[in-house]
């Protein structure tokens, strides 16, 4: 009798053992939350690290419902001193343990998320990031607003109309000899010697009908 009462204990004791092992290895209340760094226009609903980030907000998933959190991000070597404080804030996290910071901007440089949060058995959750924006603000194309064609440095298109010949804007004619006088003096000078000698000639011809008349006129007598 006392050896199926010594069996009975020893098995009882090992059930209780086996059921408290899960018991004693399950995380505490509180640290099986987990929190992920997350680019600006990722939905909440993803539970997927993006250590590369611009814009960016903190996602907590899992926590204890309206559990109470405090974040801080400091910087990190190489871009950054080990440590110095960049950001930091407080969360309220929803019934079931999920919540989400507001969207947030660092310096391009390479940071370290401490997350505390109430009823933490071990040490804060950790993220460690990198924040970009340079590359981000790079054009996929050329700017628009560089000239798409080099200047050609000619007008688009010749003149509708030339000037007209050079005939039209110098004088209709040239003047007349009249105009100043000296093409008809001209003429009276080089004409005047020939009516000088015609009236001598006349006077000589009109002397000798005169003496060839009067000779005539003596034979008869």
């Amino acid at each position: 009798m006392r050896t199926l009462r010594s069996s009975g204990a020893l098995v009882a004791a090992a059930a209780l053992s086996l059921l408290a092992a899960p018991a004693a290895h399950a995380t505490p209340p509180g640290d099986n939350g987990t929190v992920k760094i997350h680019d600006a226009k990722t939905g909440e609903e993803l539970r997927k690290n993006e250590p590369h980030v611009c814009s960016f907000y903190l996602d907590a998933f899992g926590f204890d419902g309206a559990q109470e959190v405090d974040w801080k991000i400091v910087e990190m070597p190489p871009t950054g001193t080990k440590g110095k404080l960049a950001d930091s804030g407080s969360l309220t996290l929803d019934a079931e343990g999920h919540g989400r910071t507001d969207d947030k901007t660092l310096p391009d440089g390479h940071y370290k998320l401490v997350w505390n949060f109430d009823g933490e058995h071990g040490e804060a959750k950790h993220k460690v990031f990198w924040t970009d924006c340079e590359d981000e603000g790079e054009p996929s194309e050329q700017p628009s607003g560089s000239p798409s064609e080099e200047p050609s440095g000619k007008p688009s298109e010749e003149p509708t109309t030339e000037p007209t010949s050079s005939d039209s804007a110098a004088p209709t004619a040239a003047p007349s000899p009249s105009a100043n006088g000296g093409g008809d003096l001209a003429e009276t000078g080089s004409s005047a010697p020939v009516g000088a000698i015609s009236a001598v000639a006349a006077a000589l011809v009109g002397a000798g009908g005169y003496l060839l008349a009067r000779r005539r006129k003596v034979q008869q007598h």
